[in-house]
């Protein structure tokens, strides 16, 4: 059996029977490690297992070696964006550039607008709190009605788009509405920002673009534009402090403002390969305090680990991400391509499967602990790391969709000197055990 696919399909039949890598060890007679190392194509499982897992998975032996050539690869994403931002024309572009590159394109129309256009307006509710959980329930239905036929789809890459979702409602509510609707939900703010794959905000036409907008392209619009600049701000204030989130604003014409879209989608899915471009910068410790009185800035930590790997050039780390008892889990494979680019490949993690990995951390990088301040400014996303046992220094990075794209830096941050292809300042040294 090749190892690479048959680690894929031991994966995928895993997590559609609903087992951790524990609970089908424990089935088996094995360790979750053991799993572990078969998913990962470390190892294969000698024959007389075949059975037994099998079994376990309630599938047949054939079917458990019968390898597709390539998995079913389902990306759920959110486009999303201030008022006249051209979001009906960005789900005609996405339609016919990804149709092309052998996607299964699905699309979440915007659960507000056919509530409205239905009769159901917010301003029509005694309750707008309970209006906004109706809505997010609708809207979370949907998109799990849309996951679960994209899984039927003959394609084998299957791209979900939601115009609009979950996190848009909390622009409509105040603080404590939405904490109520939280708690109805029975999920936190983390795990519902934070199940989309990425995030990408049209910024509105009202803020850089203002001879084009105009109420006419949707009757469910009624917001002047100093309604929708405001409401732009907080769509994007919504969405800050999720792990892939961007922002196209209208610095250059209409029609280029799609194909960044569209770059930035590319890019994201990994067509031809996930690279990612960085720039990386030490900065003075900034001002915590300021920083968090920001509308567009959240705070999350992260716990990051190194797990050992055979091959010098690549690099396997875990990371747990969240705040307040609310977390999310990645693994994140990555390898050096040239100049800044790396190619980077990320995957999500049960809280089990996180834990089962731990026990391939490599001894010699310790875990990483740092709180994550995550700001949207100047159409770009900043992430600045504080790490405790820096006292007047902190890190920050910048992803960029070209490697010539310009760099504004927030006011409220002072530059030492860029480090991106300083070897001292990365993660992964920072983590080396001296």
């Amino acid at each position: 059996m090749k190892d690479l696919e048959f680690g894929n399909r031991l994966l995928q039949l895993r997590i559609k029977a609903g087992l951790t890598q524990a609970q089908l060890g424990k089935k088996v007679g094995i360790s979750a490690a053991t799993v572990s190392s078969w998913e990962h194509s470390r190892s294969t499982p000698l024959l007389g297992f075949v059975p037994k897992l099998a079994n376990a998975l309630c599938v047949s032996a054939d079917e458990l070696l019968s390898m597709p050539a390539h998995d079913k690869q389902i990306s759920k994403i959110v486009v999303t964006g201030g008022p006249c931002a051209g979001k009906t024309t960005a789900m005609s572009w996405i339609q016919n550039a990804f149709t092309k590159l052998g996607y299964a394109v699905l699309f979440v129309d915007e659960t507000a607008t056919q509530l409205i256009t239905g009769g159901a307006a917010p301003w029509l509710s005694t309750s707008n709190r309970d209006f906004q959980w109706h809505l997010i329930q609708l809207q979370q239905a949907k998109e799990h009605t849309f996951t679960e036929i994209g899984k039927t789809m003959k394609e084998n890459k299957v791209l979900i788009v939601c115009d609009r979702a979950a996190m848009d409602n909390c622009a409509y509510m105040t603080e404590q509405e939405f904490a109520w609707v939280l708690q109805q939900l029975k999920t936190s703010k983390i795990a519902l920002r934070d199940q989309y794959d990425a995030v990408f905000h049209l910024v509105t036409a009202a803020k850089g673009a203002e001879k084009y907008y105009t109420l006419s392209n949707n009757q469910a619009r009624t917001e002047t534009p100093e309604e929708a600049i405001a409401l732009d701000d907080k769509l994007v204030s919504a969405w800050t402090g999720h792990p892939h989130f961007r922002v196209i604003d209208n610095s250059t014409g209409f029609e280029e403002k799609m194909l960044r879209l569209i770059r930035e989608i590319t890019a994201f899915l990994g067509e031809d390969a996930p690279m990612e471009i960085e720039r990386k910068y030490l900065i003075a410790r900034p001002n915590l305090r300021l920083l968090e009185q920001l509308p567009n800035c959240e705070r999350v930590d992260i716990v990051q680990t190194y797990l050992k790997t055979n091959d010098p050039s690549e690099e396997r780390r875990i990371r747990q991400r969240g705040s307040n008892g609310s977390y999310v889990y990645f693994m994140t494979r990555k390898s050096k391509s040239d100049g800044i680019k790396r190619v980077e490949i990320e995957e999500r993690l049960s809280q089990e499967d996180y834990v089962a990995l731990m026990v391939e951390a490599d001894p010699a990088f310790r875990p990483i602990h740092k709180e994550r301040y995550c700001l949207s400014a100047n159409g770009l996303y900043y992430e600045i790391d504080i790490f405790p046992e820096w006292k007047d220094q902190a890190i920050m990075e910048i992803e960029l969709h070209s490697e010539d794209q310009k760099i504004v830096f927030p006011k409220e941050i002072e530059v030492i000197r860029e480090v991106t292809d300083d070897p001292a300042f990365s993660n992964r040294e920072l983590a080396r055990i001296r």
